[in-house]
């Protein structure tokens, strides 16, 4: 015999196929409807405890009242009684009846002499049939000692308490369920007021759904659960609308880009093949090449920016990424005495060693592309500084061009942004598509760090702070 072990039971089909509404509400008033049978029970029960002490001390006050004129001897026959309340029989010490109220049985006792003088000792009370003693009732019936070994005995009619008990049963047989179902629907309207705004969310989601096109979703007024997870909601919709906005931006800025080349190839290729005779076909072939290296930038400059879009992605998941140490002192000079043949000079500048942690390729990269972007729009040089500023690295690449005007200088870090007249030299200058500044800022983010453009005065100073890996402790 095998037992499945590590399997957790699970709720039966029909109530997992219930409503979150009607699970709430059946739960809870199977709850309401437990705690209102041992409410009815408590209460039957205790009513009927109350109602016996009542019975056992007006019993008990009464013998006693009897007991005190017999010992004052005092006490008239028959004994003064109300008609209906008490049955008194008062007995000697050898259990003969001497004096009894209206209406009690004279010849025998309502308890056997011995039992009765025992009660009296112990405070016990007796539950009896009252038919034998020509009373249609059951008696509740208590002794009290008198002087001289009398025993005085009281009984109460004890139907009173069934009839009292009775008629509670009937009122809690009837209220019971009809409160329990005025709390089943006071259930089902506050459950489903409270899941009112999750039904709102669900409606929004569908039309975000049935057009595509995500809008912020209904919000709660109450500061609850729901509203936090609406605003959650709302901020990822946003993020996601903007990254669909970028995503489809970039492939209409890359779908523009691609056309120029492609256009350009196609037209010379259409030419050569229409006029082969006429045709300089190295002259043919240089073109092709160039703006076939065009395109091999643009997909190369994309594949790096998709790559860095990964590596962020992954690091807000809370992946972390591997890098090596690299020394931004080093590897100033190393691109500078690349850029020898520049059309400027290109100095280097290092302040001791300036060690960050991350891609050596991408931080290669990020350099390289602040160089030729100054080398392509300064005037005479090229200077670049690496220094230790408050336990960060600070990159700088200075040009002395024309600079750019401070309401572009964000713009500029945007994919695929070349901007005016200002800083492009000639048609024929080389440039890119626009996005080696993007790569730049993306390449810092990527890497715990941010990049600004300053005013050089004149040019434009590209600012790269990157936090170091063992920062210099202060004095």
């Amino acid at each position: 015999m095998t037992h499945d072990r590590g399997v957790t039971p699970s709720a039966p089909r029909w109530w997992r196929r219930l409503s979150l509404r009607a699970r709430l509400t059946t739960a809870t008033t199977a709850g309401l409807a437990l705690a209102l049978a041992a409410a009815a029970l408590l209460l039957h029960s205790t009513l009927r405890s109350s109602l016996i002490h009542g019975l056992d001390s007006t019993a008990r006050q009464g013998a006693r009242g009897v007991a005190a004129l017999a010992d004052a001897h005092h006490l008239p026959n028959p004994v003064p009684v109300a008609t209906g309340t008490l049955t008194i029989q008062v007995l000697d010490s050898s259990g003969r009846i001497l004096h009894a109220s209206p209406g009690a049985d004279r010849l025998v006792p309502l308890l056997p002499p011995p039992q009765a003088a025992a009660n009296a000792r112990d405070g016990r009370a007796v539950l009896l049939d009252g038919r034998p003693f020509g009373i249609p009732s059951r008696l509740w019936v208590v002794a009290v000692p008198a002087a001289g070994g009398q025993t005085v005995l009281a009984a109460v009619d004890f139907d009173q308490v069934d009839r009292s008990a009775a008629t509670l049963t009937r009122a809690l047989q009837v209220g019971t369920p009809l409160l329990l179902l005025l709390l089943a629907v006071v259930t089902w309207l506050v459950v489903g007021s409270a899941l009112r705004p999750i039904t709102a969310l669900r409606r929004g989601a569908q039309a975000v759904t049935g057009t595509a096109r995500p809008h912020p979703l209904p919000v709660p007024e109450a500061r609850d659960e729901v509203h936090s997870l609406a605003v959650t909601l709302n901020d990822m919709l946003a993020r996601l609308d903007a990254a669909r906005q970028r995503q489809r931006s970039l492939v209409s800025d890359t779908a523009h880009e691609l056309r120029s080349p492609i256009a350009s190839i196609r037209a010379q290729l259409e030419v050569a093949l229409d006029h082969p005779g006429a045709q300089n076909w190295p002259s043919t072939a240089s073109d092709v090449l160039a703006d076939t290296m065009r395109l091999a930038r643009l997909a190369e400059d994309l594949l790096v920016l998709a790559r860095l879009d990964e590596r962020d992605g992954q690091e807000r998941d809370g992946q972390e990424v591997a890098g090596v140490p690299v020394d931004l002192a080093k590897l100033a000079p190393e691109e500078a005495a690349r850029a020898a043949t520049a059309r400027v000079p290109v100095t280097a500048d290092a302040d001791g060693p300036c060690v960050v942690t991350g891609d050596p390729d991408g931080l290669r990269r990020l350099l390289v592309n602040l160089v030729e972007n100054a080398v392509r729009y300064a005037k005479s040089r090229v200077e670049v500084a690496v220094v230790e500023d408050n336990g960060d690295a600070r990159l700088t690449v200075t040009d002395d061009g024309a600079g750019i005007e401070p309401q572009d200088r964000e713009r500029v870090f945007d994919r695929f942004v070349r901007l005016d007249d200002a800083r492009s030299r000639d048609e024929d200058d080389g440039g890119g598509a626009g996005l080696g500044l993007a790569i730049v800022r993306a390449t810092a983010q990527a890497h715990g760090g941010r990049v600004t453009l300053e005013d050089a005065c004149p040019g434009v100073r590209a600012v790269v702070r990157l936090p170091l890996t063992n920062p210099p402790s202060p004095a």
